[in-house]
């Protein structure tokens, strides 16, 4: 998979809500549980049940977005005895629909932060210059949303949480792709080592789709690494189709007229 760092396409305009989302991001990861364990030393079961616990009353479940309804049982921290989590009645009042804007700011660590975080870094501003600030962030919200629920109506039983912008990120780059496919991105492309290279947008956003296609196909969410490959699909389409009426028509070249001299 080709990693992009920057992309040669210029804006006029600062992206204010592209750096105020993803400061939001790195300030509600340095606040969660999630922080506790990533330290070099072992991770306490403490730690990790008071993770799943706050998981399941921010994150988007599929059983609650589809039902409308907070689960009945869920982890509420560790047990007594230390060593294992305890699940009951959750002690709070869970807005599902609520829960699907929420997990877009919540990571499981600091590399799916940081991943997220670098794509929406380098396609964000120009979908944001091309949309305008307000109508931007209603777009990354609602590409977001719109992948989670589209994940629990393909899974309406999974009870497992979702967290990440990545549904939302990934909306930004369905749009940037219909919207400047020629742009040039520099890219780390895994040949024995990285080497940079300036590929064309069309390139390097349709090899990830595609990558992210495969695996959604194969199976929604993967066993070994638990990522939601349906919701970067879902995400990725929708903003192409948000980005489909807002292309530029392209401009046509005039031939140069020939000079008619008196004969």
């Amino acid at each position: 998979m080709v990693l992009p760092f920057y992309d040669v396409n210029p804006v006029r305009r600062t992206p204010w809500i592209m750096r105020l989302l993803i400061a939001a991001n790195f300030a509600v990861f340095l606040v969660t549980p999630a922080v506790a364990t990533i330290g070099v030393g072992a991770v306490s079961t403490a730690d990790l049940c008071e993770l799943e616990a706050f998981y399941h009353r921010y994150g988007a479940i599929p059983q609650e977005l589809v039902d409308n309804e907070p689960l009945a049982q869920v982890p509420t921290g560790p047990a007594a005895d230390g060593e294992s989590c305890q699940v009951g009645s959750p002690g709070y009042d869970k807005v599902p629909a609520l829960s699907a804007l929420t997990s877009m700011f919540l990571h499981a660590g600091w590399l799916h932060l940081l991943g997220n975080m670098l794509f929406l870094f380098v396609f964000g501003n120009n979908v944001e210059e091309r949309l305008g600030h307000l109508r931007f962030l209603l777009f990354y919200l609602a590409g977001g949303a719109i992948a989670a629920y589209g994940f629990a109506l393909a899974f309406p039983g999974s009870e497992v949480p979702m967290v990440g912008a990545s549904g939302a990120v990934s909306a930004v780059l369905g749009a940037y792709l219909v919207l400047y496919p020629r742009a040039r991105v520099w890219s780390l492309v895994p040949v024995l080592l990285f080497i940079p290279l300036r590929l064309p947008a069309w390139l390097v956003l349709g090899l990830w789709f595609v990558l992210q296609y495969v695996y959604a196909t194969g199976y929604a969410t993967s066993g070994a690494s638990g990522v939601a490959y349906l919701a970067h699909v879902l995400g990725f389409v929708f903003g192409f189709l948000v980005g489909l009426p807002l292309r530029r028509p392209r401009r046509r070249r005039r031939r140069p007229v020939p000079p008619n001299y008196p004969g």
